[in-house]
Parts: C-alpha cells; sequence; structure tokens
C-alpha cells in the first residue's frame, strides 16, 4: 500500500535546512509515487551554464515540452498532459525515463527548483490523480522552502565555509558512503559532474581524499 501523502508532508515539516531535505524523503516519495528514480533539483544551484541538461531530461528547459510548461506556468505536467501518445519518445528515448512528472518548487514569486519523477518502461503512465498528489506536494515544499530560506538555520555552515550548498549536499552524500555514481542518480546528475564538483571541493578545502574531505567538514561544523 503506498505510503500516505500526509507523512510526506510531514517529513517536509521536520526538515531543519536544505540539504536535508532530500534525505527526508529519501523512500517516501518512490514509495507513494511508485517511481523507480525521483530527484529535487534546485535551479540556483548552478549558473546556467552549469546546468547538467541531458542528465535530467524531465526538467530540460530549452526542448523539453515539460520542463517548458512547468516553467511557463509554475504547475506540474507529466508528459501525457499536453504531448500526444507516443511523442514523448520524441524528447527522450531513455527506458528509465519511460513516463516522466515534473513539478515546480517557488519562491518569492519566482521557479527555485524542480521535483522530478520517473518511471522506468512498461509501468503506467502518470494519471490525473498523480497530478494532484504532486501539485499538493510542490504546494509543502515551496511552503518549506521559503521558511528555510528566510531565516538563517543552526546548522548553516558558517560563512567561511567555500562550499556551495550543492557541494555541501554532494559532501554529505560522500560522508554516506555513496559512489560518484550514486549520487549523480540521488541528485540527477552525472558521474562526472559529481567528480568534477569534488575536485572543485578538494581544491576549495586543500584535502586530496573523501575522508579528509569529510573530516575537514565535520571539524568546521563544530
Amino acid at each position: 500500500m503506498p505510503i500516505s501523502l500526509h507523512a510526506v508532508f510531514e517529513a517536509i515539516a521536520n526538515v531543519r535546512h536544505e540539504q536535508e531535505l532530500r534525505l527526508a524523503l529519501a523512500d517516501k516519495i518512490s514509495e507513494h509515487f511508485g517511481v523507480q528514480h525521483w530527484g529535487i533539483y534546485f535551479l540556483d544551484d548552478k549558473s546556467p551554464a552549469e546546468i547538467d541538461i541531458p542528465a535530467i531530461p524531465a526538467v530540460c528547459l530549452e526542448s523539453n515540452p515539460v520542463g517548458r510548461y512547468v516553467v511557463e506556468r509554475h504547475a506540474p505536467a507529466h508528459e501525457q498532459l499536453i504531448l500526444s501518445p507516443g511523442d514523448w519518445k520524441h524528447f527522450c528515448s531513455r527506458h528509465d525515463h519511460e513516463h516522466v512528472m515534473t513539478g515546480p518548487i517557488v519562491c518569492d514569486g519566482r521557479l527555485i527548483g524542480t521535483l522530478n519523477l520517473a518511471r522506468d518502461q512498461g509501468n503506467p503512465p502518470f494519471n490525473g490523480n498523480d497530478l494532484a498528489d504532486l501539485s499538493a506536494l510542490c504546494i509543502h515544499l515551496s511552503a518549506k522552502m521559503a521558511t528555510l530560506r528566510a531565516k538563517p538555520t543552526k546548522l548553516q555552515s558558517p560563512p567561511t565555509t567555500p562550499l556551495t550548498p550543492r557541494e555541501l549536499e554532494i559532501a554529505e552524500l560522500v560522508a554516506q558512503g555513496l559512489t560518484n555514481a550514486e549520487i549523480g542518480e540521488k541528485l540527477w546528475i552525472t558521474q562526472n559532474s559529481v567528480k568534477q564538483a569534488l575536485k572543485r571541493m578538494f581544491r576549495k578545502l586543500e584535502v586530496s581524499a573523501r575522508s579528509e574531505l569529510v573530516a575537514k567538514l565535520h571539524l568546521t561544523n563544530q
């Protein structure tokens, strides 16, 4: 039986900082929506030139009609809402993204991110109930993000820490022992993007190994 949507709402309400958001929803999103892949993507994590579009076809803002719909209307959509049957494969041929659904995360009147869900080939398409649930979920996510960004949080790293929020998130996943491939899957970015991010993080923190990276951040946060 799918997990209650209210359990997902409660998990969002209990999040204390941005970096904790994906971890708090780890299994709840996939279980409720019956998806094999999902991710939260914050558009302001990177400059537009650094966004790895091929890794996240469900939120491609330029060539993907689902992404364009969400960006233009700040409303959730799945591919069958705006395309004729079969047309989605003209935009994405990946078997692990046979059906996609994307919803907006907004703050201060602008789109700051998206919640992206995908089902493998052989699974049913998203329907109206899925869309309604995603809409409700995005309202809670947007409200939570507005609260988190309106006030400083105790768990934020000190201003002297040179890492960006995205890099801190990668560091948390490194601390959990995840590989580059596993980190990329969780964050909907390529394995090479994770590798390049880690190189930047090593330079910023003047370390040469993952264990040193975790240890230094741990000491910084004391």
